[in-house]
């Protein structure tokens, strides 16, 4: 796989996008939770990727990124924070987000 050239925040924008999409419906409490935290070009640009993307390229890409990048304890707490947000931001959870949460988690930790 190709090197990501992203930065920190395109990196966190497309992990909380895939998070948003992993049941193929984003709702609008996920889309402003993300663009709350991001500006709307880079939401776009980051957000045509992540829809093109098969989750098996989205989660190769999360991994790999985290691999060839140092995180700190804290930022990855932080990130799984912000991801557990993005999956309550409807208010509701549903069996497909779980199971993403489970594994972003454990690709995360």
């Amino acid at each position: 796989m190709n090197t990501l050239n992203w930065s920190k925040k395109e990196f966190e924008v497309y992990v909380l996008l895939f998070a948003a999409h992993c049941n193929h419906f984003e709702s609008q409490e996920e889309q402003e939770y993300i663009l709350n935290r991001v500006d709307e070009n880079l939401y776009n640009k980051i957000h045509t990727e992540v829809v093109i993307d098969s989750e098996e390229t989205n989660l190769n890409k999360i991994q790999q990124y985290l691999s060839e990048n140092d995180f700190s304890q804290s930022e990855k707490e932080a990130l799984i924070k912000d991801i557990k947000n993005v999956f309550f931001a409807d208010g509701t959870v549903d069996a497909i987000e779980k199971k993403i949460f489970a594994l972003l988690k454990k690709i995360i930790d």
